[in-house]
């Protein structure tokens, strides 16, 4: 099972406050832990999440990226 998103501003956001995206990475423990929660590898999924941060998590969509398409995406934000 992973954890819930860890959201974070985007340095892409405008420092104004409204406009802003947040992204997170989700994060899970390694099967080979055992049930050990606190020495333990934890392991980035395969994506990259992206939302609105002026909707409440619970109701706004979500974007999912591959971390080479969020790499393209920001690569274009100069």
């Amino acid at each position: 099972m992973s954890a819930p998103l860890q959201w974070f501003k985007s340095t892409y956001s405008s420092s104004e406050g409204g406009q802003c995206l947040e992204a997170a990475v989700a994060w899970g423990k390694s099967r080979l832990c055992g049930g050990l929660e606190s020495a333990c590898v934890d392991v980035a999924a395969r994506s990259v999440h992206v939302r609105d941060s002026k909707l409440d998590p619970s109701q706004g969509p979500t974007l999912r990226l591959t971390p080479t398409a969020w790499a393209a995406f920001t690569s274009t934000l100069g």
